[in-house]
């Protein structure tokens, strides 16, 4: 049975990490109505998101390839500081670190204390309603190659947020960037990038951590195949949000953020689930 429900859970982080519903509070959620009703936990979460994440790899290979290239070139002469790409691989450097540094700092209270899934419904709430206003309101004119050194930074703490299941990566980065005036687009695109040192950061930290675990609710064998689902998921699922987005609002995202918070509340309140 575990398996099965290491395969479900694999399925809904693939469909979840790229779209700003939170994939670490769909896990949360998902879990308790699994036959084995447990929180699948921190560990299980990052690593799976290596999966989700190395869809990324893939699906923008020239870019960060591009970037990478041009970022190193940088440093020993070979292409101008100026260049885009350069900036860019800056960038998602100097976005990188407020996630690192909270991460860090805020360890403990990431796999106990922010999973309750009271906390993780108001999150989906609270969280909806402001992308909703960011949607309706942010300007929308600048392209990803406006993005300033100022805005890298509030990218960064926009994304330090997801630390909180029911926040979402995604949805609290893009909502900074609808705010800062940025295209849907471009703050979907920027998102994305700006995720991969994040993840694999927290996903390969755990991955060691959880080596030897004899009581996780998940093997780590398990794990491995609920990531490898995660991964060929997420990778269908980020070209159709990418085109998605290109011609759509966020309305979609937004009413089912708050639906799913409210039946989760209610749950709660029944004593379906526990928090």
């Amino acid at each position: 049975m575990q398996w099965f429900e290491a395969i479900i859970l694999g399925l809904v982080q693939g469909l979840t990490e790229f779209l700003p519903v939170s994939s670490s509070a769909h896990l949360r959620i998902v879990g308790e109505f699994l036959p084995g009703a447990a929180d699948p936990g921190a560990a299980f979460t990052a690593i799976t998101q290596l999966g989700t994440e190395a869809a990324v790899l893939v699906y923008f290979w020239r870019d960060i390839v591009r970037i990478l290239t041009a970022w190193f070139g940088s440093l020993f002469g070979r292409v101008p500081r100026s260049d885009p790409d350069v900036r860019m691989g800056w960038l998602i450097i100097v976005g990188s670190i407020p996630i690192v540094v909270l991460g860090l700092l805020l360890e403990d209270y990431i796999t106990t204390a922010f999973r309750t899934l009271w906390l993780v419904a108001t999150m989906l709430i609270v969280f909806g309603v402001l992308l909703a206003v960011a949607d309706s309101y942010g300007r929308q004119r600048k392209p990803l190659d406006q993005l300033t050194v100022r805005d890298g930074i509030l990218y960064g703490l926009a994304q330090s947020l997801a630390l909180i299941p029911g926040v979402s990566r995604s949805g609290g980065t893009i909502t900074a960037g609808l705010l800062m005036g940025y295209t849907r687009e471009a703050a979907a695109r920027y998102s994305f990038l700006l995720a991969i040192p994040a993840v694999f950061g927290s996903g390969f930290y755990k991955l060691i951590g959880a080596i030897g675990e004899t009581d996780a609710p998940y093997t780590m064998g398990q794990t491995l195949v609920a990531t490898l689902i995660g991964f060929v998921v997420a990778y269908v699922i980020i070209g159709w949000f990418l085109r998605f987005v290109s011609t759509n609002t966020y309305t979609l995202f937004v009413n089912y953020r708050i639906l799913l918070g409210l039946f989760v509340f209610v749950m709660l309140g029944l004593g379906v689930i526990n928090p």
